[in-house]
């Protein structure tokens, strides 16, 4: 995999976890609203590298326990995302130098 492939992953893994902490403040703001249906994020895998969020509704309530674990999950996620996007980033710097050398 090339570096821009590493980075485009990296980023697509930060878009598909900022499309989730999205879904998650949707459900806790709607919570208590009579009628509202969770929204669920399930990540999809893009070829040949990457993911993609995709937000649906379900027939269920509100957990907001469920709702904490899967923030936490996504925050853990999105910085993982950005520690790859951030050494492909120091990898690219780092041949640009031997380049102009």
């Amino acid at each position: 995999m090339s570096i821009s492939g590493i980075t485009s992953t990296a980023l697509s893994g930060m878009l598909a976890q900022t499309t989730r902490v999205s879904a998650i403040a949707n459900n806790v703001a709607n919570a208590s609203t009579p009628g509202y249906q969770a929204l669920n994020t399930r990540l999809q895998s893009l070829s040949p590298n990457g993911v993609q969020a995709i937000v649906s509704q379900t027939d269920g309530e509100v957990d907001p326990a469920t709702e904490l674990t899967d923030l936490l999950q996504a925050k853990q996620s999105f910085a993982a995302s950005a520690s790859v996007f951030e050494t492909g980033a120091d990898m690219w710097d780092v041949l640009m130098s031997i380049k102009r050398d």
